[in-house]
């Protein structure tokens, strides 16, 4: 029986040896892979204002001077003349192609052209077909309508005062101080498309009442909890004007005052275009939808979790943007003095891409567990047995 155990006793031992010798190559091993790759943890990119790294970026590091220069140069992307949109004073509805008017001669009922009948039906609470065409005197595609006595009337671009005005001087001819209403029943000449983040998007008429972009949205039923106000598109003909609300109201400038015109195109552009990327060494990594145009780095980490405690190596938060042709690459070192200050004052764009690499320990243990799955916690297990 001594034999037994001391056999059973000198087997253990000679496992025990041979698995911490193989422990010890192991470390020795990969603590000499560490060293020599040491400077290539992490995410590699080269060195601002070097050639390493071939087709890599250069890195450059988010500074005071950086962030500031990045200010302006976002600032100056966004300037752009909005004199065409901005009409304080919105002049008078003009007649045009396509309205019907409804033309009352008092006293003259003979003239009324069914004018003044469809008036009376709408009063007495009757009701006209959606589609049928109103009654009235249509504008023709030459901007004329015919008239009884006068004949044919040209009142396109004319408000409803000056085509009033005319009309009654051309029935003076034949009529002893002619009384004339003449208001515009039907507005068919003049729309503007609504798009996007809206609850009713499609056709608006332009009438009477200026259509300024505050109106528009509002006849399209108002903006989605979805919409992003800092990226509202107006295309006018070949132009293409891009509005930021909420940088509307910081300047001063009265959205109200924003002027639309026949043939517009207002899209309302989604939140879910304008998201921020965090992958790596994070808590949590996710796609982050950005506050109406505007996300900070620090915020993105924030809301990310913050850089991972276990594996994350925080003098290494990259921030890659696609900026054109070319890619720029921006590293933030948590570690030195002002680093979060700057990361509140570094803001990203939609598309951006935040990075944080792993540590050197990190890497260092998912090399071992990839060459040698379950070796050092097996040698480990080993040397603890009791």
């Amino acid at each position: 029986m001594a034999w037994i155990c001391s056999d059973a006793t000198s087997s253990w031992l000679r496992d025990l040896g041979l698995r911490c010798y193989t422990l010890l190559y192991l470390i020795a091993y990969l603590t000499c892979c560490l060293m020599l790759g040491a400077c290539t943890t992490g995410v590699q990119f080269a060195a601002a204002g070097t050639g390493a790294g071939g087709d890599a970026p250069p890195t450059e590091m988010i500074t005071e001077q950086l962030i500031e220069t990045e200010r302006r140069l976002q600032a100056a992307q966004a300037r752009q003349d909005l004199s065409p949109l901005i009409v304080p004073h919105p002049a008078p509805y003009t007649i045009g192609r396509g309205d019907v008017l409804s033309i009352v001669v008092w006293d003259h009922p003979e003239l009324a052209g069914g004018g003044m009948t469809a008036a009376a039906a709408i009063a007495d609470g009757g009701t006209v077909a959606p589609n049928a065409t109103p009654p009235g005197f249509a504008v023709d595609h030459l901007g004329r309508i015919q008239f009884p006595l006068v004949g044919l009337l040209p009142v396109e671009g004319l408000t409803e005062e000056q085509a009033r005005s005319m009309l009654s001087k051309k029935l003076a001819r034949y009529l002893a101080q002619p009384s004339v209403t003449l208001r515009i029943q039907a507005f068919r000449s003049k729309r503007v498309y609504i798009d996007g983040e809206v609850k009713e998007p499609g056709l608006q008429a332009i009438n009477d009442i200026p259509m300024t972009l505050v109106e528009a949205l509002n006849r399209a039923g108002g903006m989605l909890p979805s919409a992003d106000q800092s990226r509202i598109v107006v295309e006018r003909g070949q132009s293409r004007y891009l509005i930021n609300l909420r940088d509307l109201v910081q300047k001063g400038v009265n959205p109200g005052a924003v002027l639309l015109a026949h043939g517009d195109v207002v899209r309302v552009h989604s939140r879910d275009e304008s998201k921020v990327f965090v992958s790596g060494e994070v808590v949590t990594p996710r796609a982050l939808t950005m506050h109406n145009g505007r996300l900070t780095l620090n915020e993105a980490l924030g809301e990310s979790g913050g850089v991972s405690p276990l594996s994350g190596d925080a003098r290494q938060i990259y921030v890659v943007r696609k900026a054109g042709e070319r890619t720029r690459v921006f590293q933030l070192d948590a570690r030195v003095s002002g680093a979060l200050a700057m990361a509140e004052s570094f803001e990203l764009r939609p598309k951006d891409v935040v990075y944080v690499a792993a540590s050197p320990l990190a890497n260092w243990n998912r090399h071992l567990s990839l060459l040698f799955p379950g070796a050092l916690t097996s040698a480990v297990g080993v040397t603890t047995r009791p």
